[in-house]
């Protein structure tokens, strides 16, 4: 019995057919299957393999051999070219360039795995990142995060680099440590204690500023700052005759103390605004009716001078302003920060006032500035005027401001929305090109996206941020950011000393 190979085609072929018919039968199963594949391919395939032969599928049913297959991970596609500023509106973490070499070490680009490296004035001055129009920040995250770490390590940081960092209110006294270590001063407030700052103190004139014209910056500055202390006392906006009054009394003490030889002082001022006699001999033709009208401002002032202040801004100062050295911060922890905090927010405000009236100088070179705790000034429309009008002076003082807070929501605090003090909270967000997420308690993530525009790439990583990492936004560029600290900089930082004890 001759052998035969197995095949389906014998189906069809008598067992003791000869090799010719053995032949013939398989060719006949081959066109039949033909047949029934052709029957089963579309009408509009049949037409085009009649009409061209060639297009009728000559590789076998598991796909074309060899490179063209496909497979194997060696898939050709033209390529494409886009810009990462492109690609990021589909996925905002790419590993690109960062924002360069120069400028203070923060820690590790988590996405890059490269050094992260930040530096406003560099950024402002090359124009290299687009839509950086101010060196101002805001530092948003919740406690036990890291976040005064990474501040503290900034300023310690900045110092290296030639700039010089001030502290205008520290209500908790955390800044002290870290200027002593880098040789810079404190200035403690509180009762019983030797410091004195008076708010109304002039600083050095510039040399490029003429002396009619400091002697009007002078005045609106002081005219603000007494402003700013009653509105926050009276809990409402002046009067028109009540800003007449702080005019008249201001003019009367500082026309004596230039007589005397002195400094103006706030409680000279809050005397003579309860003097009527003196206001009346100003103002003839408002005799009587500005008396009356500057009386709760006299009381307001008198909180500062015979109040639970007295003793800290009632007086010449006892310290003075030194631009060289390298950190300056003023300790307000002694005033306490239970229940009604009016005390705080006043010596907030004097305090401030005396460190932005001696940062004036444009020649001072390149300073940081940082508001701690700022959530109490967003409460108080007269510390917010303050600070906006810091955060508009930043470029031309070569100043970058650094707001930090706990949560984005407390932008929402300052009032209703449409009110006036929502709109300078929400000025200063808008007058920062540098926010710093990190981590947000679920029910804060929606304020969080909505004030900051994040998308829900990166409101998803706000949420799951571990302590030190934080989103870095920088003029509309997204980075992830693991901030490293050196042992030395972890222990002078630890907040949490008294915790772990």
């Amino acid at each position: 019995m001759p052998r035969t190979r197995a095949s389906a085609s014998h189906l069809f072929v008598p067992s003791k057919a000869t090799r010719t018919q053995q032949r013939a039968a398989r060719a006949g199963f081959a066109e039949a299957r033909r047949q029934a594949r052709r029957a089963q391919t579309p009408p509009g395939r049949q037409r085009e393999a009649a009409l061209d032969p060639d297009l009728r599928p000559t590789y076998p049913p598991a796909g074309r051999p060899g490179p063209a297959s496909a497979r194997g991970g060696k898939l050709r596609l033209p390529a494409h070219r886009m810009t990462t500023a492109t690609v990021s509106g589909a996925y905002p973490f790419l590993a690109e360039g960062g924002l360069g070499a120069q400028g203070i070490f923060i820690g590790r680009d988590v996405h890059a795995e490269a050094a992260f490296c930040y530096d406003p004035f560099t950024l402002y001055s090359s124009g290299r990142i687009e839509g950086f129009t101010n060196p101002n920040a805001v530092l948003a995250g919740i406690i036990g995060m890291g976040k005064s770490a990474l501040a503290k390590s900034i300023a310690t940081r900045a110092v290296a680099h030639g700039y010089r960092i001030y502290v205008p209110s520290d209500p908790k006294g955390e800044w002290t440590a870290v200027a002593t270590a880098l040789g810079g001063h404190t200035i403690a407030l509180g009762p019983g204690l030797p410091g004195r700052v008076n708010p109304l103190d002039a600083p050095p004139r510039p040399a490029s500023v003429t002396e009619a014209d400091w002697t009007g910056e002078v005045r609106k500055r002081r005219l603000a700052l007494l402003g700013s202390l009653a509105r926050t006392v009276l809990r409402r906006d002046l009067k028109p005759m009540e800003h007449t009054a702080l005019d008249v009394a201001l003019d009367l003490v500082v026309a004596h103390a230039e007589e005397q030889g002195t400094v103006p002082l706030l409680g000279q001022v809050a005397y003579a605004l309860s003097s009527p006699a003196h206001l009346d001999a100003a103002l003839p033709d408002q005799a009587g009716h500005l008396a009356a009208a500057a009386q709760d401002l006299a009381h307001a002032l008198r909180r500062l001078v015979h109040g639970d202040l007295s003793g800290m801004f009632d007086a010449p100062s006892t310290v003075a302003f030194d631009p060289a050295a390298p950190m300056l911060t003023i300790d307000l922890s002694r005033l306490g920060t239970a229940g009604d905090d009016t005390a705080l927010v006043l010596a907030m405000t004097c305090a401030s006032a005396w460190m932005e009236a001696a940062l004036a100088d444009p020649g001072g070179g390149r300073r940081w500035v940082i508001y701690d705790e700022a959530w109490r000034l967003l409460r108080h429309i007269g510390l917010l005027e303050r600070v906006q009008s810091q955060w508009k002076l930043s470029r031309g003082l070569g100043i970058a401001n650094l707001m930090i807070i706990h949560r984005l929501s407390d932008l929402l605090s300052a009032g209703d929305a449409g009110s006036r003090g929502r709109v300078l909270a929400e000025g200063l967000l808008a007058d920062c090109s540098t926010r710093i997420v990190y981590r947000q308690e679920p029910d804060q993530l929606a304020a969080a996206a909505s004030l900051l525009g994040l998308t829900g790439v990166e409101t998803q990583a706000v949420a799951a941020l571990t302590k030190g990492r934080g989103l870095w936004k920088v003029a509309g560029r997204s980075f992830i950011t693991q901030h490293i600290l050196h042992p030395a900089e972890r222990a002078l930082f630890d907040t949490d000393a008294r915790m772990s004890a």
